[in-house]
Protein backbone atom coordinates (compact mmCIF):
# COMPACT_ATOMS: atom_id res chain seq x y z
CA UNK A 1 0.00 0.00 0.00
CA UNK A 2 1.56 3.78 -0.92
CA UNK A 3 0.58 7.08 0.20
CA UNK A 4 -2.09 8.93 -1.64
CA UNK A 5 -1.26 11.86 -0.09
CA UNK A 6 2.44 14.13 -0.32
CA UNK A 7 3.23 13.95 3.22
CA UNK A 8 6.04 11.71 4.74
CA UNK A 9 6.20 11.65 8.40
CA UNK A 10 10.20 11.60 8.93
CA UNK A 11 11.36 8.89 11.24
CA UNK A 12 12.61 10.02 14.36
CA UNK A 13 14.35 7.90 16.36
CA UNK A 14 13.86 8.17 20.21
CA UNK A 15 10.26 10.61 19.93
CA UNK A 16 8.36 8.10 18.29
CA UNK A 17 7.42 4.25 17.46
CA UNK A 18 4.54 2.76 15.22
CA UNK A 19 1.58 4.57 17.14
CA UNK A 20 2.85 8.04 15.16
CA UNK A 21 3.40 6.11 12.17
CA UNK A 22 -0.15 4.06 12.14
CA UNK A 23 -1.77 7.65 13.15
CA UNK A 24 -0.18 9.14 10.01
CA UNK A 25 -0.89 6.76 7.80
CA UNK A 26 -4.57 6.50 8.46
CA UNK A 27 -4.91 9.85 7.19
CA UNK A 28 -3.33 8.56 3.20
CA UNK A 29 -0.24 10.42 4.42
CA UNK A 30 3.12 8.03 4.88
CA UNK A 31 4.10 7.36 8.67
CA UNK A 32 7.46 5.97 9.37
CA UNK A 33 9.23 4.11 12.00
CA UNK A 34 12.47 4.88 12.90
CA UNK A 35 14.57 0.89 13.28
CA UNK A 36 17.73 1.45 13.46
CA UNK A 37 18.18 1.92 17.55
CA UNK A 38 15.31 -1.03 18.39
CA UNK A 39 16.43 -4.72 19.38
CA UNK A 40 14.89 -7.43 17.06
CA UNK A 41 12.09 -8.19 19.41
CA UNK A 42 10.64 -4.05 19.34
CA UNK A 43 11.69 -4.41 15.59
CA UNK A 44 9.47 -7.44 14.68
CA UNK A 45 6.44 -5.60 17.68
CA UNK A 46 6.27 -2.50 15.75
CA UNK A 47 6.31 -4.11 12.31
CA UNK A 48 3.65 -6.38 13.80
CA UNK A 49 1.84 -3.16 14.46
CA UNK A 50 1.99 -1.55 11.52
CA UNK A 51 1.25 -4.70 9.33
CA UNK A 52 -1.81 -4.70 10.67
CA UNK A 53 -3.12 -1.75 10.72
CA UNK A 54 -3.66 -1.87 7.02
CA UNK A 55 -1.88 1.73 6.16
CA UNK A 56 1.39 2.96 4.16
CA UNK A 57 4.21 2.96 5.85
CA UNK A 58 7.96 3.12 5.52
CA UNK A 59 10.90 1.51 7.91
CA UNK A 60 14.14 3.50 8.25
CA UNK A 61 17.57 2.38 8.87
CA UNK A 62 21.08 4.03 8.53
CA UNK A 63 23.42 2.89 6.35
CA UNK A 64 26.70 4.08 7.89
CA UNK A 65 29.90 1.63 7.95
CA UNK A 66 30.49 0.97 11.53
CA UNK A 67 34.17 2.42 12.75
CA UNK A 68 36.01 0.11 14.53
CA UNK A 69 37.14 0.65 18.25
CA UNK A 70 39.85 3.27 18.61
CA UNK A 71 41.08 3.47 22.13
CA UNK A 72 42.88 6.50 22.13
CA UNK A 73 39.59 8.25 20.23
CA UNK A 74 37.36 6.77 23.38
CA UNK A 75 39.86 7.71 26.01
CA UNK A 76 40.21 11.41 24.76
CA UNK A 77 36.29 11.25 24.70
CA UNK A 78 35.91 9.99 28.48
CA UNK A 79 38.66 12.89 29.37
CA UNK A 80 36.76 15.47 27.94
CA UNK A 81 33.28 13.98 29.89
CA UNK A 82 35.65 13.57 33.38
CA UNK A 83 34.32 16.53 35.11
CA UNK A 84 30.87 15.75 33.81
CA UNK A 85 31.12 12.36 35.13
CA UNK A 86 32.00 13.49 38.68
CA UNK A 87 29.60 16.15 38.82
CA UNK A 88 26.64 13.47 38.60
CA UNK A 89 28.38 10.80 40.13
CA UNK A 90 28.56 8.39 37.23
CA UNK A 91 31.06 5.47 37.19
CA UNK A 92 29.57 3.95 33.80
CA UNK A 93 31.16 4.55 30.78
CA UNK A 94 28.45 3.01 28.35
CA UNK A 95 25.31 2.68 27.52
CA UNK A 96 22.25 3.24 25.51
CA UNK A 97 20.66 1.55 22.61
CA UNK A 98 22.45 0.57 19.52
CA UNK A 99 22.32 2.21 16.13
CA UNK A 100 22.84 -0.62 13.89
CA UNK A 101 24.05 -0.03 10.58
CA UNK A 102 21.55 -2.11 7.80
CA UNK A 103 23.28 -5.45 7.39
CA UNK A 104 22.15 -8.93 6.35
CA UNK A 105 20.74 -9.95 9.72
CA UNK A 106 18.11 -7.16 9.47
CA UNK A 107 17.14 -8.08 6.19
CA UNK A 108 16.65 -11.04 7.71
CA UNK A 109 14.14 -9.81 10.26
CA UNK A 110 12.26 -7.88 8.32
CA UNK A 111 12.14 -10.12 4.96
CA UNK A 112 8.82 -11.58 6.38
CA UNK A 113 6.57 -8.73 6.97
CA UNK A 114 7.99 -7.10 3.54
CA UNK A 115 7.43 -3.56 4.31
CA UNK A 116 6.48 -1.37 1.48
CA UNK A 117 8.83 1.24 1.66
CA UNK A 118 12.46 1.35 2.75
CA UNK A 119 14.34 4.14 2.97
CA UNK A 120 18.39 4.89 4.63
CA UNK A 121 19.72 7.50 6.22
CA UNK A 122 24.16 8.30 5.49
CA UNK A 123 23.70 6.03 1.82
CA UNK A 124 22.39 2.99 1.18
CA UNK A 125 23.41 -0.55 1.93
CA UNK A 126 25.38 -2.74 -0.72
CA UNK A 127 24.04 -4.49 -3.84
CA UNK A 128 23.11 -7.37 -2.47
CA UNK A 129 21.17 -6.50 0.34
CA UNK A 130 19.65 -3.84 -1.50
CA UNK A 131 19.01 -6.66 -4.33
CA UNK A 132 16.98 -8.64 -1.98
CA UNK A 133 15.06 -5.62 -0.37
CA UNK A 134 13.63 -4.76 -3.65
CA UNK A 135 13.30 -8.22 -4.17
CA UNK A 136 9.98 -8.49 -2.14
CA UNK A 137 8.62 -5.53 -3.94
CA UNK A 138 9.75 -2.27 -1.29
CA UNK A 139 10.07 0.95 -2.74
CA UNK A 140 14.05 2.53 -2.08
CA UNK A 141 14.35 5.85 -0.34
CA UNK A 142 17.57 7.30 1.03
CA UNK A 143 18.52 10.73 1.64
CA UNK A 144 20.41 13.46 -0.30
CA UNK A 145 22.62 16.71 1.10
CA UNK A 146 23.89 17.58 -2.57
CA UNK A 147 23.43 16.68 -5.83
CA UNK A 148 26.42 14.60 -6.20
CA UNK A 149 24.35 12.24 -3.21
CA UNK A 150 21.26 12.54 -5.24
CA UNK A 151 22.89 11.04 -8.29
CA UNK A 152 25.09 8.42 -6.65
CA UNK A 153 21.90 7.56 -5.03
CA UNK A 154 19.91 6.92 -7.77
CA UNK A 155 23.32 5.43 -9.73
CA UNK A 156 22.88 2.99 -6.62
CA UNK A 157 19.29 1.99 -6.81
CA UNK A 158 17.18 4.18 -4.75
CA UNK A 159 13.52 5.00 -6.40
CA UNK A 160 13.13 8.37 -4.76
CA UNK A 161 15.76 10.86 -3.41
CA UNK A 162 15.03 12.39 -0.21
CA UNK A 163 16.71 16.43 -0.17
CA UNK A 164 17.21 17.45 2.94
CA UNK A 165 17.96 21.24 3.00
CA UNK A 166 20.06 22.58 6.07
CA UNK A 167 16.95 23.56 7.96
CA UNK A 168 16.10 20.09 8.82
CA UNK A 169 16.63 18.83 12.25
CA UNK A 170 18.48 15.80 13.52
CA UNK A 171 21.27 13.84 11.80
CA UNK A 172 22.90 15.34 8.39
CA UNK A 173 22.33 12.66 5.66
CA UNK A 174 25.40 13.52 4.18
CA UNK A 175 27.56 10.27 3.08
CA UNK A 176 29.84 11.19 0.42
CA UNK A 177 31.56 14.36 2.35
CA UNK A 178 31.75 15.74 5.51
CA UNK A 179 31.79 19.43 4.06
CA UNK A 180 28.71 21.04 5.81
CA UNK A 181 28.96 24.42 3.26
CA UNK A 182 27.90 22.04 0.51
CA UNK A 183 24.37 21.99 2.18
CA UNK A 184 21.78 23.98 0.52
CA UNK A 185 18.71 25.50 2.15
CA UNK A 186 15.27 23.14 1.15
CA UNK A 187 13.88 24.34 -1.59
CA UNK A 188 17.46 25.33 -3.35
CA UNK A 189 18.40 21.87 -3.19
CA UNK A 190 15.12 20.51 -4.07
CA UNK A 191 15.59 22.80 -7.35
CA UNK A 192 18.98 21.33 -8.41
CA UNK A 193 18.38 17.65 -7.65
CA UNK A 194 15.10 17.41 -9.57
CA UNK A 195 16.87 19.30 -12.51
CA UNK A 196 19.86 16.14 -11.75
CA UNK A 197 17.63 12.98 -11.71
CA UNK A 198 14.48 11.31 -13.15
CA UNK A 199 13.01 9.84 -9.84
CA UNK A 200 10.69 11.46 -7.55
CA UNK A 201 12.03 14.01 -5.28
CA UNK A 202 10.99 14.26 -1.50
CA UNK A 203 11.77 17.83 -0.17
CA UNK A 204 12.92 17.70 3.39
CA UNK A 205 13.76 20.59 5.81
CA UNK A 206 11.56 23.70 7.74
CA UNK A 207 8.36 22.12 5.99
CA UNK A 208 5.65 22.70 9.10
CA UNK A 209 2.76 24.63 7.37
CA UNK A 210 1.00 24.42 4.20
CA UNK A 211 2.69 27.41 3.02
CA UNK A 212 6.52 25.55 3.45
CA UNK A 213 4.49 22.37 1.52
CA UNK A 214 3.23 24.27 -1.27
CA UNK A 215 6.71 26.22 -1.61
CA UNK A 216 8.43 22.53 -1.88
CA UNK A 217 6.10 21.18 -4.50
CA UNK A 218 6.15 24.27 -6.28
CA UNK A 219 9.91 23.86 -6.60
CA UNK A 220 9.29 20.70 -8.06
CA UNK A 221 8.87 17.99 -5.17
CA UNK A 222 6.47 15.18 -5.43
CA UNK A 223 6.06 15.23 -1.55
CA UNK A 224 7.47 16.57 1.86
CA UNK A 225 8.96 14.70 4.61
CA UNK A 226 8.41 16.67 8.02
CA UNK A 227 9.70 15.92 11.30
CA UNK A 228 9.47 18.78 13.70
CA UNK A 229 6.17 19.46 12.47
CA UNK A 230 5.20 16.03 14.31
CA UNK A 231 7.19 16.42 17.16
CA UNK A 232 4.62 17.69 19.67
CA UNK A 233 2.02 15.24 17.93
CA UNK A 234 -0.01 13.36 20.93
CA UNK A 235 1.07 10.08 19.40
CA UNK A 236 4.79 11.06 19.92
CA UNK A 237 6.54 9.75 22.67
CA UNK A 238 8.99 13.70 22.56
CA UNK A 239 9.35 13.84 26.26
CA UNK A 240 8.16 16.54 28.35
CA UNK A 241 11.33 18.45 28.69
CA UNK A 242 11.76 18.55 24.96
CA UNK A 243 8.49 19.28 24.25
CA UNK A 244 9.30 22.72 26.45
CA UNK A 245 12.94 23.35 24.62
CA UNK A 246 10.46 23.66 21.82
CA UNK A 247 7.54 25.62 22.81
CA UNK A 248 10.28 27.88 24.58
CA UNK A 249 12.47 31.01 22.43
CA UNK A 250 15.44 28.80 20.97
CA UNK A 251 17.63 28.69 18.49
CA UNK A 252 19.17 25.61 16.82
CA UNK A 253 22.68 24.58 15.80
CA UNK A 254 24.64 21.70 13.81
CA UNK A 255 26.60 19.96 16.11
CA UNK A 256 28.77 16.39 16.36
CA UNK A 257 28.62 16.82 20.08
CA UNK A 258 26.01 13.91 20.63
CA UNK A 259 26.43 11.77 18.56
CA UNK A 260 29.98 11.80 16.79
CA UNK A 261 27.90 12.82 13.07
CA UNK A 262 26.17 16.36 12.36
CA UNK A 263 22.67 16.79 13.41
CA UNK A 264 20.62 20.02 14.29
CA UNK A 265 19.34 20.64 17.14
CA UNK A 266 18.60 23.11 20.51
CA UNK A 267 21.93 23.31 22.03
CA UNK A 268 22.02 21.79 25.44
CA UNK A 269 24.72 22.64 28.34
CA UNK A 270 27.43 19.73 26.37
CA UNK A 271 26.75 21.63 22.87
CA UNK A 272 27.51 25.01 24.61
CA UNK A 273 30.40 24.64 26.64
CA UNK A 274 31.88 21.90 24.49
CA UNK A 275 31.41 23.40 21.68
CA UNK A 276 29.42 22.44 17.96
CA UNK A 277 32.34 20.30 17.05
CA UNK A 278 34.76 19.59 19.33
CA UNK A 279 37.69 17.70 18.53
CA UNK A 280 37.70 15.25 21.25
CA UNK A 281 34.52 13.32 20.03
CA UNK A 282 35.07 10.02 18.26
CA UNK A 283 33.23 8.67 15.34
CA UNK A 284 29.35 7.87 15.21
CA UNK A 285 27.62 6.01 16.91
CA UNK A 286 30.83 5.61 19.35
CA UNK A 287 30.18 9.21 21.18
CA UNK A 288 27.08 7.93 22.29
CA UNK A 289 27.45 5.11 24.56
CA UNK A 290 29.40 7.41 27.37
CA UNK A 291 26.96 10.15 27.08
CA UNK A 292 23.84 7.37 27.82
CA UNK A 293 24.71 7.24 31.63
CA UNK A 294 24.80 10.61 31.97
CA UNK A 295 22.24 11.73 29.81
CA UNK A 296 19.65 9.47 32.21
CA UNK A 297 21.72 10.58 35.83
CA UNK A 298 20.58 14.66 34.24
CA UNK A 299 17.39 13.56 33.23
CA UNK A 300 16.49 12.01 36.93
CA UNK A 301 17.06 15.53 38.08
CA UNK A 302 15.07 17.26 35.55
CA UNK A 303 17.45 18.54 33.45
CA UNK A 304 18.65 18.65 29.32
CA UNK A 305 22.55 18.80 30.17
CA UNK A 306 23.25 15.52 27.56
CA UNK A 307 19.92 15.33 26.11
CA UNK A 308 19.85 15.45 22.01
CA UNK A 309 17.02 18.11 21.82
CA UNK A 310 16.89 17.69 17.28
CA UNK A 311 14.56 20.67 16.32
CA UNK A 312 14.67 21.93 12.67
CA UNK A 313 14.97 25.51 11.60
CA UNK A 314 11.74 25.90 11.39
CA UNK A 315 9.22 25.75 14.36
CA UNK A 316 6.36 28.49 12.97
CA UNK A 317 3.55 25.43 12.92
CA UNK A 318 4.78 23.40 14.96
CA UNK A 319 2.12 22.68 18.00
CA UNK A 320 0.61 20.04 19.82
CA UNK A 321 -2.24 18.19 18.28
CA UNK A 322 -3.11 14.75 17.16
CA UNK A 323 -1.40 13.48 14.09
CA UNK A 324 -4.31 13.72 11.81
CA UNK A 325 -4.57 17.57 12.40
CA UNK A 326 -1.22 18.13 11.96
CA UNK A 327 -1.57 16.60 8.38
CA UNK A 328 -4.50 18.97 8.07
CA UNK A 329 -2.88 21.35 9.04
CA UNK A 330 0.24 20.64 6.74
CA UNK A 331 -2.41 20.40 3.46
CA UNK A 332 -3.91 23.97 4.70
Amino acid sequence: MLPTLPIVQAPMAGVQGSALAVAVGRTGALGSLPAAMLSDDALAAELTVLEGADVPYNVNFFAHHAPLPDPVLEDAWLAALARYREEYGVAESGGGAARRPFDAHICDAIEPFAPPIVSFHFGLPDEGLLRRVKAWGAVVMSTATTVDEARWLVEHGADAVIAQGIEAGGHRGNFLSDDLSLHLPTLELVRAVRGSVTCPVIAAGGITTAADVQAALAAGAVSVQAGTAFLLADESITSPMHRDAILSPHDTVVTTALTGRPARGIPNRLVLELGEFPEAVPPFPLATGPLAPLRAAAEAQGRTDFTPLWCGMNTDGVRAAPAAAIVESLLG
